[in-house]
């Protein structure tokens, strides 16, 4: 899905290709390694897209260790094409059709919510022709477009919600569904924490398949996916124990928190976020070592190799591994913990918002929200480790990471303006107690890491110079006294002297 950073033309056509390289490439991927030992595209044909000059400098000078090679024969064919007349057309005759051929009904809340629906449709077709494209590419540029522009609009909805009141606000969800603007009772994942129930002797295990709900294969694959974001083992974890830390912390405001022990570390760590995470490391593997080797479709003679081009169009371009090492520096230590108290302050409104705004769980407006960040997630993460990783090539924050960032603190906004009696009751001691020292402990480790650590080996390199330089300084008379001066090479060495004077 990555955009790509270089493009090396390596496909050739020859009869000095061996019968295991003629099958490659009929399959519609040609490993250079195989058959000429080598990425070195000497025959190679030159490539057909045109590249800036600041593109150019940077994959002439500076790729990235991290990120793979990408081999590509340049064919633009009609579906890579931007098509802003043909969209501009169809978009005039469109609204031609509904100006002079369609009668206008005289429905004022039919007409505002069309009204409405054509001016984002609109923007969007907008948007999916001339907006920037962002570092994805696959499974089409025009894809990810769509979604910056579905952001842009989100973040505009969020905003139009924050400024109603309480009640207005809650009303307005019946404009989207009729069903909403009612309060709804949470429900309480705890009570009865047996894993065995002896008093239950139809089924002792009914608190197990009472927890075994349509959550459990969404924390699967959110995690899977989550992994796919991240790219890091540790960053995942983390999040995933701090999560439950939190649902601990705050089951005093919502009873959805509230789960059993086993509920929390058993079924959700290991079971189906560990799971889940062990999947998308196992996918990163099979990504960072897939070679990325792209043909033309037309440019495949067999039928199997059309039809397995086809399917790769919906994988990544090229690769970058994630380093994000956040002990290297200050830098890329305040911005891994920005981007895990980000990725907790995104789960948490998943809760907060259904709360504040009367969704039941299973509402298809709270799966829209899920799908949105699914698509949203991986551009912004690409983007964040870009400015974070190389900030001379990447001078700003990407576009979809920027309104990501604003979507989260907004809608958090709009839970502490919608429901602050929930938000400000009173967190019980010992848990205010363990988050002080937790935060504590993060602000020691940082001081003694990036300032004292620091002064103190900046301290002793000073002393160990300086002592170095007295040592020569000491060496250099010695050497001086030593050397033989016009009298001494006459009468020979001092040794010799004091002899003949015995």
């Amino acid at each position: 899905m990555a955009k790509p950073e270089s493009k090396t033309s390596s496909v050739v056509f020859g009869a000095s290709r061996s019968a295991a390289a003629e099958e490659q490439v009929n399959n519609g991927s040609l490993d250079l390694s195989s058959t000429g030992g080598s990425h070195d595209p000497a025959p190679a044909a030159p490539t057909t897209k045109a590249k800036s000059g600041k593109q150019g400098s940077r994959e002439n000078g500076s790729r990235r260790t991290t990120e793979s090679e990408v081999f590509d024969d340049g064919t633009n064919t009609f579906f890579w094409r931007a098509h802003t007349v043909t969209v501009l057309f169809i978009l005039t005759c469109a609204l031609v059709y509904v100006t002079l051929l369609e009668e206008t009904p005289q429905d004022t809340a039919y007409n505002t919510k069309r009204g409405i629906v054509a001016s984002i449709l609109v923007f969007l077709c907008f948007g999916v022709t001339q907006a920037k494209d962002g570092p994805f590419s696959r499974p089409h540029p025009a894809y990810w477009r769509f979604w910056l522009c579905v952001t842009v609009v989100y973040e505009l909805f969020l905003i139009f919600i924050l400024f109603q009141t309480v009640h207005d606000g809650r009303q307005f969800m019946k404009y989207i569904d009729p069903k909403l603007g009612v309060a709804l009772p949470e429900r309480d994942y705890g009570g009865n924490c047996l894993i065995y129930d002896p008093g239950n002797t139809t089924d002792p295990f009914h608190n197990i398949w009472d927890k075994l709900d349509g959550f459990v294969p969404a924390h699967f694959l959110g995690w899977y996916i989550k992994t796919l974001m991240i790219r890091d083992w540790w960053m995942c974890m983390i999040i995933s124990v701090m999560f439950e830390f939190l649902e601990y912390s705050l089951e005093h405001q919502l009873p959805n928190f509230s789960e059993c022990w086993w509920d929390h570390w058993i079924m959700d760590v290991l079971v189906c976020n560990g799971l889940g995470i062990y999947c998308g490391m196992k996918t990163l593997g099979w990504l960072s070592m897939k070679p990325y080797q792209w043909q033309g479709l037309w440019n495949i003679p067999t039928y199997k190799g059309k039809i397995k081009r086809i399917a790769f169009q919906f994988t990544p371009y090229s690769w970058v591994k994630f380093e994000w090492k956040p002990a290297s520096n200050l830098r890329r230590w305040l911005a891994v913990l920005g981007i895990i108290f980000m990725f907790l302050l995104a789960e948490l409104n998943t809760f907060y918002l259904k709360f504040v705004l009367w969704m039941p769980p299973e509402h298809y407006l709270v799966l829209l929200r899920l799908v949105f960040f699914v698509n949203v997630g991986g551009v912004a993460m690409r983007e964040i480790y870009d400015f974070m990783d190389d900030p001379k090539f990447h001078k700003k924050l990407g576009q979809q990471a920027w309104l990501v960032a604003a979507i989260t603190v907004t809608e958090f906004l709009i839970v502490v303006k919608y429901d602050p009696h929930t938000i400000l009751l009173p967190i019980p001691f010992f848990v205010t107690q363990c988050w002080v020292l937790g935060i504590v402990l993060i602000l020691t480790w940082t001081l003694w890491r990036f300032f004292i650590r620091d002064i103190t080996m900046r301290y002793k390199e000073t002393r160990r110079r300086q002592q170095e330089g007295a040592v020569d300084r000491s060496r250099t008379p010695g050497n001086a006294s030593s050397a033989p001066t016009g009298r001494s090479k006459l009468n020979g060495s001092s040794d010799s002297l004091k002899h003949r004077k015995s």
